[in-house]
């Protein structure tokens, strides 16, 4: 049993002790669903999650869940997946962490397997359903922009901190931006946003220590040292492929396509891969839902079959369970200070203008090209947002749609 975080740590505790035993497998079959049917990449990942944990389930308020995407929107790696982490340490601890993480990735990662092992030169860039998918992820990301926008920028002051976010971000667009606009709507938070004004913060409850997040914190930086000079020392495949992942894990910002070409640098020049077939593995990784870093198992299959996608997956991704274990149990802490929640404040309206920017570049310039692809957003729209259907179905509709706007083209 993890050992006390805060004064109300022997309340907490026995909330974990009275968890049923079926929460892990709860949270894999939550994960699971959304692993097999978000697509349309990180930001629109952000809007299914915010749908099943926050509206349906109601795992975690949206101030919760605001704060939770500020967080991994500060750490390197696949934001998406951390934010998924994060849930599932909060709602069954570090083994509810590894279920969602599990459920949300395995999906696209075994269908990335089968890829590498059958489909090496399949050109999945012109098919009509995928399309269709792209199509769907507008549809998302807007209504994950104006729920959140409601929520988290609802007067004028944060109101126009989204605006000028998404204006800067479209006209500047570099993660390391991102992360400057971000500080600095937390520093104009801090100074310009009353403290009064701040509602009362919900204890996120997390079931871990802070011994343990300093651990975490230690086996981080110990494997981001310590790997590279093993790799000189010991001449081995395998620990050389669990190197490199582990290392384009831990230092991309900005996740998704960013991630591309570290990977390439990694995989090709070292002739593990030609570029031909990490092209193929790309367009593949376009097809399936969820996080495009399952992208790291194509490659591993592709150079060494199933053990090459087992080790590039886990090294690709322990840097994100790695830094959320060693944030959360801090971040809860520093986020409930009223000095703090001013600048939570700032930094929330940022992130719902790099949503919104988002939402222009890629997801509406690489989806929206014809009359038809508007036609068919507005449809999806109108099934999302009125007749409250679920947005699996309305994934399911985009595909459809998008395969007989080819058909018919």
């Amino acid at each position: 049993m993890p050992e006390p975080v805060n004064g109300n740590s022997q309340r907490t505790s026995a909330i974990v002790k009275e968890k049923p035993k079926g929460r892990i497998l709860e949270i894999l079959a939550a994960s699971t669903k959304l692993g097999l049917t978000s697509f349309g990449g990180p930001i629109a990942h952000l809007g299914y999650f915010r749908e099943e944990y926050v509206k349906r389930r109601k795992w975690l308020d949206e101030k919760s869940y605001a704060d939770l995407v500020a967080l991994c929107q500060f750490l390197p790696g696949p934001a998406s997946s951390q934010v998924g982490i994060s849930i599932g340490i909060m709602r069954g601890g570090l083994l509810g962490g590894i279920a969602s993480w599990c459920g949300f990735t395995l999906p696209s990662a075994l269908a990335l397997m089968i890829f590498a092992y059958a489909l090496k030169n399949y050109d999945a860039g012109n098919a009509g359903w995928l399309h269709g998918l792209m199509i769907a992820a507008v549809v998302v990301v807007a209504q994950a922009v104006w729920g959140m926008a409601r929520t988290l920028a609802p007067d004028r002051t944060r109101g126009t901190i989204a605006i000028l976010t998404a204006i800067i971000t479209l006209l500047w667009p570099s993660a390391y931006g991102q992360l400057i606009l971000i500080a600095a709507a937390g520093l104009f938070g801090r100074f310009f946003l009353p403290k009064s004004e701040l509602p009362e913060t919900p204890r996120l409850g997390l079931p871990i220590s802070r011994r343990t997040a300093a651990a975490a914190w230690i086996v981080f930086f110990g494997l981001l040292i310590g790997l590279p000079l093993l790799r000189q020392a010991v001449a081995s495949h395998s620990l050389a492929v669990f190197d490199s992942f582990f290392r384009v894990g831990s230092l991309v910002f900005g996740g998704g396509h960013v991630v591309l070409p570290m990977l390439q640098a990694e995989v090709v020049p070292p002739g593990w891969l030609t570029d031909s077939q990490f092209l193929a593995g790309y367009g593949a990784a376009q097809a399936v839902p969820g996080p495009l870093f399952t992208f790291s198992a194509y490659l591993g299959t592709v150079m060494n079959g199933w053990q090459g996608a087992l080790i590039a997956l886990i090294a690709m991704f322990l840097p994100s369970f790695l830094l959320i274990a060693g944030s959360l149990p801090f971040w809860d802490a520093v986020r409930r200070r009223p000095n703090f929640q001013s600048v939570l404040k700032g930094i929330n309206a940022a992130v719902v203008g790099i949503l919104l920017a988002a939402l222009f570049n890629p997801v509406w310039m690489n989806a929206i090209h014809t009359p038809y692809d508007f036609c068919l957003a507005v449809a999806a729209f109108g099934l999302l947002m009125l007749w409250k259907l679920p947005p699996w179905v309305v994934v399911l509709f985009s595909a459809a749609g998008g395969a007989l706007i080819a058909y018919l083209s």
